[in-house]
């Protein structure tokens, strides 16, 4: 995320919302409703991917989102899924400028 927050702060230019986006995107303001429905899309995907159906697909289209956004974003949330797990599971370090990962409670 850091190393991507970078680039999200470059597009939208508010560090307090790339700040908020970074801590919990769930909790931060200003993030519009085709956004934040995105965002849901991709951490269920993340966490309960067989929850998923054509609905969730509809809901996003009824938002705004063609289907090459829909499909980009699965495929990054998918990539990045598998490469976290690959370095999690071959005990990649963290670089030293990153911080560690927040652990839910």
């Amino acid at each position: 995320m850091e190393t991507h927050g970078e680039d999200l702060r470059a597009q939208i230019g508010d560090d307090a919302l790339v700040a908020a986006i970074k801590a919990d995107y769930r909790d931060a303001s200003g993030i519009d409703p085709a956004t934040r429905a995105l965002l849901d899309f991709a951490a269920r995907m993340t966490t309960e991917p067989t929850s998923l159906s054509a609905a969730d697909v509809g809901r996003l289209r009824a938002l705004g989102h063609g289907d090459r956004a829909i499909l980009d974003a699965a495929h990054i949330t998918g990539f990045f899924n598998h490469i976290n797990r690959v370095a999690d599971a071959l005990g990649v370090d963290l670089e030293d400028f990153m911080p560690p990962p927040r652990r839910k409670s």
